[in-house]
């Protein structure tokens, strides 16, 4: 197969440009490079993957934005299998801040992305990575009950499921962006018979992962631990997420691909049995480095959800797909490889390649 993965140099891109490029098929990394931009910082983030991405056999790397359909044209002109959209502004923060660039990215990028699959490789199989912030805070109609290190659902609660409502309910613009573009994703399929899946992801985590206060809280949380820095807790530190590792969420990408499926809608995370509170994630790293980072708390962020959890018995049953790798040795993994790159994160650098 021929792949275009957006957003490429990001975690999930890089691990799906990888996986898919060891498998022997060719792949088009295409990324626009901005997330430090983005975010503020003069870190090397996706520089880093990127570089790691040009070294890779049978991967391309094709800089180019998804706001402008004319640059996404070059890598959909050429005999073209999958895209797998993986590009966004992640950040719930920078949408409060900048909704305007949050929607040229996040939904009008989306846009541009299904017109060239439409425009010049109509048989292509679409995969977009959505997010569960599209259920907005209708999330909060399940039961909720206060333990000492977290929120928890309902007991036989097993999670948020697909039928969730995304209507009546604030978002924040991210979550606004994102469903946008998973509603112009879901009408591609039925107006323009293109292939589709929409991944609607919890939080993924794992190596090559560069978190930020407003986005990749698990390695956020483990950067600053290992570097000594200070850390914000917004709300009380027990709001909890099903954590999945990347290696299984590209698994599912490919279990898709697999499958006869013409159109899905997935929710994907570590579902009730891979689950983390912040104070939880806290008290792992002190048994884990011995090292506990200065605290800072701050009243709860707009629209943050206590509990979410996914309901994973539609893509288990349709896809046979199910998570493989524990918390524990997750996280596991992600510390090693955050020590082995400590370097990364002292670098400032006004040149990033």
């Amino acid at each position: 197969m021929r792949l275009v993965i957006t957003g490429a140099a990001g975690m999930v891109g890089s691990h799906a440009a990888a996986y898919f490029a060891q498998q022997g098929h060719e792949v088009v990394a295409f990324d626009a490079l901005i997330r430090s931009t983005l975010t503020g910082t003069r870190h090397p983030s996706v520089e880093y993957n990127w570089r790691r991405l040009q070294q890779l056999p049978r991967v391309q790397c094709l800089q180019g934005d998804i706001r402008r359909l004319n640059e996404l044209q070059q890598a959909f002109q050429q005999p073209l299998d999958v895209v797998i959209h993986a590009a966004a502004q992640p950040g719930i923060g920078f949408s409060l801040q900048h909704p305007l660039d949050d929607f040229d990215i996040n939904a009008r990028g989306t846009l541009h992305v299904l017109e060239g699959v439409r425009q010049y490789a109509p048989k292509a199989a679409v995969i977009y990575c959505s997010t569960n912030k599209v259920y907005g805070t209708n999330v909060e109609q399940f039961p909720v009950r206060e333990l000492a290190t977290r929120y928890a659902f309902a007991d036989g609660f097993l999670g948020v499921p697909e039928t969730c409502s995304t209507d009546l309910t604030g978002h924040t613009p991210y979550g606004v962006s994102k469903l946008a573009g998973e509603l112009y994703v879901q009408d591609y399929a039925q107006t323009y018979g293109l292939r589709t899946a929409v991944f609607r992801m919890s939080c993924i985590y794992g190596e090559h992962q560069f978190g930020f206060e407003d986005q990749g809280w698990i390695a956020h949380f483990m950067i600053s631990t290992v570097l000594q820095r200070p850390l914000t807790i917004y709300g009380d530190g027990k709001q909890v997420r099903d954590i999945l590792y990347v290696g299984d969420l590209v698994r599912a990408f490919d279990a898709w691909l697999q499958s006869p499926s013409r159109h899905g809608v997935y929710n994907v995370g570590g579902g009730p049995e891979r689950t983390l509170s912040l104070l939880e994630l806290l008290a792992w790293l002190r048994q884990a480095t011995g090292a506990t980072p200065t605290l800072t708390h701050q009243p709860w962020r707009p629209k943050d959800q206590r509990v979410y959890i996914s309901d994973l018995r539609t893509i288990k049953r349709e896809l046979h797909w199910q998570p493989m790798v524990s918390v524990q040795e997750g996280l596991s993994r992600l510390l090693t490889w955050v020590r082995a790159h400590r370097e990364l994160y002292a670098i400032q650098s006004e040149n990033i390649p």
